[in-house]
């Protein structure tokens, strides 16, 4: 059963986040194209100051999610509704605060802008952009833990691509028809607010949660320790483009935005084989099932990164043509910064890397035991960031990035080898040294084919073939080698569960 929701999971995350992929290229181009980059570099702004409101969750959701896995594993109904109305209460307070962060960066965030755009562009903008986010704090947030506690991901997943794609299909046809930026983004806001009120409902109607009578008063353990790796996700996830918005100009928050919309939707692609999985592994963790546990993570593991290698070996090279080809026309900022595109993909692949071991480390529960690296990663982040983004703009702050995360895998990777596998570090030592010579491999060869000069979508496309083809073959090819035993097990795996496929 766990395995085929898990599966269930990974398909539908997968949809989604290709579906997200799509229209995340579609939208920010229209945005370019008809409003200038200096917009788009606005919105950018906007949403991202508007996100650092998450500093407040102080890292309560994983939490909910880790003490959630035993009562679900034990069907503890009563205990259940204690947590889901403690987070409830929770998150409303802090959509309560959100409406004062709001009128505070109504007030602040003209001033930072006040040479590019006026007071009445920018106040609009922040209410509308803040709209759905208020919305999935007040309604929404305690029911997509609990789903994903519950191992129904693919709910979500569906709510989400049918909105995402109503979306696109109206933004384009408003952008088309000459609408206005705030107009466009309302109608996005009021297409987002169903998600959160539909996951509400489901989960009250399916489950049969009735919160009204619950205590209070109920308080969950470990309420406050997964503060700092929220605050060190958070930062990872947002301070880049804050720096460069108080350091730089719109324009080049534009940039930043263009290359990080690519390596955001490869990282959530990769992030969803993470996400369907993790309520499976939270599952053998609340029933103490650590041998099995071990066992599962080592066939995941050498499929997960052979995925990961495969596609960051390929983007590495992509990442700058297919940004030359996407901004063609474009001539108001220089888009072409292959240095940047570098550093942020190698950042991304290393936080790949260490994304399983987070993973464990969150369904473990073992937040207070790692919150030390967690404020090294925030505090390494913003310190490289802003010493290095007066001299050297975004490639400062993407140094600062890679230093930081790289950091904190060292640290995630030995906390869940030691701490809750009990495994020694040869394996993931292992995994590194065969992907980076894979990585290297594959260089080489990318080295030999004949340069293109790339001018198109077709261009691109026959280049990405070459490169995903010669990617493909290096990786299987070396791990058929060295992960011999392992490929045996996934095949085994794979037959018996397509037997009992068959036979339901």
């Amino acid at each position: 059963m766990r395995s085929k929701l898990a599966i269930n999971n990974i398909l539908t995350t997968l949809i989604l986040q290709v579906i997200t992929l799509i229209c995340g290229f579609i939208i920010p181009k229209l945005i370019i194209s008809f409003y200038g980059s200096n917009v788009n570099g606005l919105v950018t702004s906007i949403t991202k100051f508007l996100a650092y409101i998450s500093l407040l969750e102080l890292g309560f959701g994983p939490v909910v999610k880790s003490v959630l896995y035993k009562p679900i594993a034990y069907k503890n109904k009563d205990e259940i509704e204690k947590i889901l109305k403690a987070s409830e209460k929770f998150f409303k307070n802090i959509a309560y605060i959100f409406i004062a962060y709001i009128l505070i960066l109504c007030f602040a965030m003209p001033m930072i802008v006040s040479d590019e755009f006026s007071l009445s562009f920018t106040i609009p903008l922040v209410i509308i952009i803040a709209i759905s986010t208020f919305a999935e704090y007040y309604f929404g947030m305690t029911y997509r833990l609990y789903l994903q506690a519950e191992q129904k991901t693919y709910i979500i997943s569906i709510i989400q691509v049918s909105t995402l794609v109503l979306n696109t299909i109206i933004t384009v046809t408003l952008v088309k028809l000459g609408v206005c930026i705030h107009i466009v983004k309302l109608v996005t806001a009021i297409i987002f607010i169903f998600r959160p009120i539909l996951q509400n409902l489901y989960v009250k109607k399916k489950y049969s949660i009735n919160l009204k009578h619950v205590d209070n008063d109920y308080k969950i353990k470990q309420k406050w320790d997964g503060m700092a790796q929220h605050i060190a996700y958070v930062i990872h996830s947002n301070t880049d483009i804050i720096i460069l918005t108080l350091c730089s100009s719109m324009t080049e928050v534009s940039v930043y935005y263009v290359y990080l919309i690519i390596v955001t939707s490869i990282k959530n692609i990769i992030q969803s084989l993470t996400n369907g999985i993790d309520a499976t592994f939270g599952n053998m963790v609340a029933k103490g099932e650590i041998d099995k546990l071990n066992k599962a993570l080592k066939l995941y593991e050498v499929i997960y990164f052979t995925i990961i290698t495969i596609i960051f070996s390929g983007v590495l090279f992509l990442i700058t043509p297919f940004v030359g080809v996407y901004t063609k026309g474009i001539m108001d900022v220089n888009y072409f910064r292959p240095v940047f595109g570098y550093l942020i993909v190698i950042s991304e692949f290393i936080w790949a890397i260490r994304e399983p071991y987070n993973t464990i480390i969150k369904v473990a529960g073992h937040f207070k035991e790692t919150k030390i690296g967690a404020w090294v990663e925030a505090i390494i982040n913003i310190s490289i960031s802003i010493l290095l983004v007066w001299k050297y703009g975004i490639v400062g702050v993407a140094i600062g990035t890679l230093v930081a995360i790289s950091i904190r895998a060292v640290e995630l990777v030995y906390h869940t080898s030691k701490y809750i596998l009990k495994r020694t570090l040869g394996y993931i030592f292992k995994y590194i040294v065969i992907m980076l010579l894979e990585v290297l491999i594959i260089t080489l060869f990318v080295r030999l084919l004949p340069k293109v000069d790339i001018q198109n979508y077709v261009e691109w496309i026959i280049q990405a073939i070459k490169i995903t083809v010669i990617s493909t073959i290096t990786v299987l090819l070396v791990n058929i080698i060295c992960y011999k035993q392992n490929i045996k097990e996934i095949i085994k795996f794979t037959k018996n569960r397509l037997k009992g496929a068959r036979a339901n």
